[in-house]
């Protein structure tokens, strides 16, 4: 019986992998063969603490992960995978498909796997497809998208381009407001009609 590797993963750098560590640990995979890539997205094929793992495993290991999609996006990139654990005889454990391993050698194993991993890529597919659509919906209605809060006001926009108006020089104005000459030009040019 080989060892249990384990992978975690998070797509940005304001998320945690605590919950996916802990399950993991409880799995039975030893902290020192725990690799965890924080802020990597899941559309990269190369991933360096996946890497990591990937180069860790060995003839009877098996890879423990918690979903499926901390593997990747693309259903091709994971019946590649798929592949390459069938070629050093590695298996793969998804928690979150009744703590089962799917021995990726096996025909049924395969086809477990090819159909879990296209399920996978649907799932993301629809999920973009819906906040594609919220932001449309959003955007026609004429709602606030979200993002960073402006840090000068129309207000203060106004208030320099009366400055250079009665004299000021644009490149003193710029630098005490604090902002880029592109950003107030850009600023400026919303304002007026």
């Amino acid at each position: 019986m080989g060892k249990l590797i384990g992978y975690a993963r998070v797509s940005t750098r304001q998320q945690s992998t605590d919950r996916q560590e802990a399950d993991l640990l409880a799995a039975g995979v030893r902290r020192d063969d725990l690799y965890v890539d924080q802020g990597v997205s899941g559309a990269r094929a190369s991933r360096p603490q996946f890497d990591r793992a990937v180069d860790a495993l060995e003839e009877g290991d098996t890879l423990v992960i918690t979903t499926l999609d901390r593997l990747g996006r693309s259903t091709q990139n994971m019946l590649a995978f798929a592949e390459e654990l069938r070629q050093i005889d590695a298996g793969l454990r998804v928690l979150n498909l009744g703590g089962g391993d799917v021995d990726t050698s096996t025909p049924m194993g395969s086809m477990l796997f090819t159909i879990m991993a296209a399920l996978a890529q649907m799932e993301h597919d629809i999920k973009s497809e819906r906040i594609t659509d919220s932001v449309s919906k959003r955007r026609a209605a004429g709602k606030h998208l979200g993002g960073r809060p402006r840090r000068i006001t129309d207000s203060q926009i106004r208030s320099a381009l009366h400055l250079i108006q009665n004299g000021e020089t644009t490149a003193q104005v710029i630098r005490d407001l604090g902002i880029s000459r592109s950003t107030f030009y850009r600023r400026a040019a919303e304002l007026t009609p």
